[in-house]
This record gives structure tokens, sequence and C-alpha cells, in this order.
């Protein structure tokens, strides 16, 4: 039986659009959309209608490319309830959680089974990423991928997302080969580049800071990516980019070379904070993450990346912990719930970028890159998932109410503007 919702007197806000109307709804797919509400919704038939009192935007629910669910194997961090909840709740209709659960999901059968579990809660669509090799050990490909050349392939069979997570493979004749096997597949391979090889081993073994050898890591891996990268003709994506010179090496390659598909992301806490914000919060306990928070000098690169478009996408990397773990320095923040106020804050309300901007970074640019149709827009036959947000709103983080179990916030009472009334489907 069909289902109709209205969203009547709406500021309708997408990347291609801007304006105040009415959004037709039918079985979870955009009908119609008016500039301007029809005097007569009688022949519609609605099931259900929504005002926005001419002011409240209605934007495309957002996708999330980067986040830690935990299930299987660490409930006492999160759930898939819990973690399907918290994005629900953040706005995110779209999220790629990683394969660093207990046991790793590195074939697409474990993928497909926590697939399930999700849709089965209907709060979100969840893709689960596999990882490169066999669970996750760096020395033989995974499954997905020793079976690249098999001539029968079905979206069922495959990912939309492969990734390592953070144990970037050591060895270039193995990343090269999982590269190449994911060209065939034509799959995205997100890469977290923290394999910073003898010149970040040198100066660990000297006793230079984290914060010394970290960027040493993340910069020597990013070239790293894109130089094999290249070589394979794969589509490339570089996770969580944190540092100055990462920016320039992904904006240098999408210059030069223009025919290859590389991407990147970048993530609230790294766009809001700093290094000193980590020391406030203990930079080997609560304020602790991978890649670190750096300088003010890099925090600003990554805000000139999102405005000249190098940055492509803004994804959460959501790593819920216990406060227990967060002490002994486990690294990571929760942040699907907070993440669409923390840019709204630091990037539309100070005047970097527009709304329809951040829509685009956090709605219909990450679906492009996962391949994902008919999402991410507000326009005739497009997934009518929506969420509704109040650009008015103040309000201060207070992490005992998140639905998540992380309450690891790096944002903790801190004041945001803007918020999410609800997300709709």
């Amino acid at each position: 039986m069909d289902k109709i919702t209205i969203f009547k007197n709406f500021h309708i806000i997408d990347e291609e659009t801007d304006m105040f109307g009415t959004v037709i709804a039918r079985n979870r797919v955009i009908e119609e959309i008016f500039s301007e509400s029809p005097s007569d919704f009688g022949k519609f038939e609605a099931d259900e209608m929504i005002d926005g009192k001419n002011w409240l935007p209605l934007m495309p629910a957002f996708a999330d490319m980067h986040a830690h669910f935990r299930d299987p194997g660490f409930p006492e961090k999160e759930t898939l309830e819990s973690a399907c909840l918290a994005a629900h709740t953040g706005g995110y209709g779209v999220v790629v959680c990683m394969a660093n659960t207990k046991p790793v999901i590195d074939t697409i059968e474990a993928a497909n089974a926590l697939k399930r579990r999700a849709d089965a809660l209907g709060l979100i669509d969840l893709y689960p990423a596999v990882s490169l090799t066999h669970n996750m050990e760096g020395k033989a490909l995974s499954a997905v991928l020793q079976r690249a050349d098999s001539p029968v392939k079905t979206a069922s069979q495959l990912p939309i997302l492969l990734s390592e997570d953070g144990k970037d493979i050591a060895d270039d004749v193995l990343f090269l080969s999982a590269l190449k096997a994911a060209a065939r597949l034509n799959i995205t391979v997100s890469c977290h580049c923290d394999a910073g090889g003898a010149k970040a081993a040198e100066a660990k073994k000297a006793g230079l800071s984290r914060t010394v050898w970290s960027r040493i890591e993340e910069n020597v891996a990013v070239k790293r990516a894109i130089r094999l990268g290249r070589e394979a003709d794969c589509r490339l994506h570089i996770a969580h980019v944190s540092t100055k010179e990462s920016v320039e090496m992904v904006r240098h390659a999408k210059r030069d070379f223009p025919s290859f598909r590389i991407t990147c992301e970048v993530t609230p806490h790294h766009i809001a904070l700093t290094e000193t914000d980590a020391e406030k919060l203990g930079d080997e306990s609560f304020g602790r993450v991978n890649p670190p928070l750096r300088t003010e000098a890099d925090r600003l690169a990554l805000i000139e990346g999102i405005i000249d478009g190098t940055v492509d996408a803004i994804a959460t990397d959501h790593a819920p912990h216990t406060s227990a773990d967060k002490a002994e320095g486990a690294p990571g923040f929760s942040g699907l719930e907070t993440a669409f106020a923390v840019c709204y804050t630091e990037l539309v309300k100070k005047g970097d970028i527009s709304l329809q901007k951040l829509s685009s970074l956090m709605s219909v640019s990450p679906c492009r890159i996962l391949g994902l149709k008919k999402r991410g827009l507000i326009k005739d036959g497009f997934c009518a998932d929506f969420a509704i947000v109040d650009t008015e709103a103040e309000w201060v983080v207070h992490s005992e109410s998140f639905k998540s179990r992380g309450k690891n916030s790096a944002f903790e009472g801190k004041r945001l503007f803007s918020r999410i009334i609800k997300r709709k489907l």
C-alpha cells in the first residue's frame, strides 16, 4: 500500500537547491517538488503532512563514509542498535562502518550479515566496509579481492568500500596488488594513512613527541598511497586528512593527474579543534585521537581545502569507547550526534561556506564516492530521506544524553549552533 508524506513550507537545501517549497514523497521516493505550496493537497491523499513553517531547512539525510560501530565484538563500547540510533539521531541515512571488529569483517558474507541486522532495525542504511587483507593481518588478500578476476559479480557480492582501517598494508607489493584488485572491481579503497616507514620509526626511537612522528606517518603514507594508487589506476580515498602537507598532496594530485580518481575526507573534530584542545582534554587519554588534533595552521589548511574543493567529504570517524578505555589512552571520539552542529558552527555560522556546500560535503558527495545512486539530493526520483534542521538552535553538548554508548565526546560542555529536529524517511 502506498504511503504519501507531504513536507510543506520548508526551506529546501541541498547541493543544487536553495528555495522554499513543498516536497511530496511516495514510499520513500521523492515524487514532486513545488516552489510554492499547492492550495489543495487533496489529490495526494497524504498519510502524513509535516509543516516546515516557512523557515525550517529540509536537507538530504547525511552519509558518513567512516564510522566504527564496534559490532561484533565490543558491546561495552557500542552495539549495532546503539550506533544505528546515534546515526539516526544525528541526521544520518547512510553509514559505512569499518571492518576492525572481532572477528574482522573480511568477507562479503560477514558484511551482508551485519547489513541484514541493520536493515531489520529500519533506522539507517548501513554498508559495512570489508578489509583489504584476511583478518586485517596484512599478509594475504581478503576473499573479496582474491576473487577479483571471477567473471560474475553482482551488487550483493561486493562491498561499496574497502579499507584496512588503521592498519596500512606495510608491504608495497601486497598493497599494490590489493589496489589493482580493487580497481578491477571498481571499488573505492579508503586509506587511513599512518604507515610512516623508517622515517617515522626513527622519530619514535629518538623519543620525539606523538605530534612529530604522527605527522611523519600521515604525510609519508599519503604520498605512498597516491603513488601506488596512480600505478594501480584505482579509486583512492584518503581518510581523515589532518595535516596541511596532506591537503596539499591531494590538491596537487587532483590538479596534476586529472584522470586519477582520488578523493579525501576531513572530520568535524579536525575542523574545529587543535592540539591545544587535546592538551586540555588529556592528549594521552580523553583528547587522544588518530590522527591527533593538529596545529591551528593545519586546521586552517583543512578549511581552505574545503573551500577550494580539495576536500570532498566530511566523515565522523565515530569511535566510541568506555571511559576506562579512554583514560588508558584508547584513541577516538564519539561523533555521530554532534557532527552536523559542529560543522555548522565552525564553517557555516562563521561564513566560510554556505549551508548548500555543507549539504554537499555531508550528503551527495560521499554518496557519489560510494557509488550510491539517487541519494543525497532533493529532486524527483531520489530517495526521500531527510534531515529536518533547526539552524536557530543553540545547545550545550552533554554526552550523557547521547544514544551512542560512547560518551567520549571532544565537545563535552561546548556550545554549538543548529540541531537536528528529526530525521524523516
